[in-house]
């Protein structure tokens, strides 16, 4: 069987430029910008992945964004120390959040924001130690 690698992560978005500078406020993304067919395309590299930010028209033809949980892709998940310190430094930076900081099991903690276009966002803080 041949080898896989991760590529990458595709967001569609009606404001490319907002999503991506929400993903750099919020987690310190990478926002870059190119041209792309003399278009300007808007991508990010999150905590080293690739994210595509393709640009949805109010005339292209997209469902709406699900509400989670939701068969399929359900959300990102994204590795963090101190997560009750930085759920708070998340609030003050306007981040909504779905579910607190919880623990799930000893030693792990985990917290759920929304992001644009409702995406959810999954804070995991594997080392936890404490209530």
């Amino acid at each position: 069987m041949g080898a896989f690698k991760f590529d990458h992560i595709h967001l569609r978005s009606p404001d490319p430029e907002a999503t991506a500078l929400f993903y750099e406020k919020m987690f310190g993304a990478t926002v870059l910008r190119s041209t792309q067919n003399g278009k300007l395309r808007v991508d990010m590299d999150l905590c080293g992945q690739k994210v595509f930010i393709a640009q949805v028209a109010p005339t292209d033809k997209v469902a709406a964004s699900p509400k989670s949980p939701y068969l399929g892709l359900d959300h990102l998940g994204l590795i963090v120390t101190g997560i009750d310190k930085l759920a708070d430094e998340l609030k003050g930076k306007g981040a909504a959040f779905t579910m607190e900081p919880t623990t799930i099991r000893p030693g792990v903690r985990i917290a759920f924001l929304r992001g644009p276009q409702d995406v959810s966002i999954e804070l995991v803080d594997r080392s936890h130690k404490g209530g």
